[in-house]
């Protein structure tokens, strides 16, 4: 991505003045974004520092406390030397920054097409209409069931997510009581992704093929790929 008159870039996306707010970052890299509606796509992934939830099955416990940080404009800067246009903000849980939706403004003033990850125990009240939310309805399985906010549902629309991460047949009958029952749910798309390295996949299409809720099965393609490599 270019700025038309010839500066870095990065001033651009803070407006006509230098935001003060500042964010701890984990990490900052490009990949394929791996779950969710724009699964596949090239993308840079910003990954917050910190979460208050601790999931038994969390991928990413590195993200807990370490991190450096990062004023808007050098975490803004950094996303444009990769030159790719998707952007998504994830964590831990990045909804516990306060500054976090400053940041999606600024990538959206920059020209990004942004996602955030969040686990809804958190108001998205903040966040600016044109970012993709993906939100983490916690399972039984997590041990953080109770964490879920049912009415950020309000504040979703079709191009956003519900996902359901599931350990076994347990959190699979969640899921499907849970959108049955909770007015709304079924507003954003559906996804039912099983843990990898817990639950068979097939097991789970077998499972959705017999019930057919309205949801999709979702493999987490970054792990198909790399595993668990870091920065992947």
């Amino acid at each position: 991505m270019t700025d038309a008159d010839g500066g870095s870039g990065a001033s651009r996306y803070l407006g006509a003045k230098p935001a003060a707010e500042s964010l701890l970052v984990n990490e900052i890299y490009p990949s394929l974004q791996g779950e969710g509606p724009e699964t596949g796509y090239p993308t840079t992934l910003v990954r917050l520092t910190g979460c208050n939830l601790r999931c038994r099955y969390c991928d990413s416990t590195f993200a807990y406390f370490k991190g450096e940080r990062m004023s808007l404009e050098a975490v803004c800067s950094r996303v444009e030397s990769y030159g790719i246009s998707r952007v998504l903000v994830t964590g831990g849980e990045p909804m516990a920054q306060a500054a976090t939706p400053a940041l999606c403004r600024a990538l959206l003033l920059g020209g990004h097409r942004v996602s955030i990850e969040t686990s809804g125990a958190f108001s998205l009240k903040a966040l600016p209409p044109e970012v993709t939310k993906v939100v983490d309805v916690k399972t039984p399985g997590s041990g953080e069931a109770d964490s879920f906010q049912t009415d950020i549902l309000g504040d979703l629309t079709p191009k956003d997510a519900l996902k359901f991460v599931l350990r076994g047949r347990e959190d699979y009958l969640f899921a499907l009581d849970f959108l049955e029952r909770t007015p709304g749910a079924l507003t954003p798309q559906v996804f039912l992704s099983p843990v990898w390295g817990e639950l068979d996949p097939k097991d789970l299409a077998d499972w959705m093929l017999k019930d057919r809720p309205e949801a999709r099965l979702m493999v987490q393609l970054h792990k198909v790929l790399w595993g668990d490599q870091r920065g992947r």
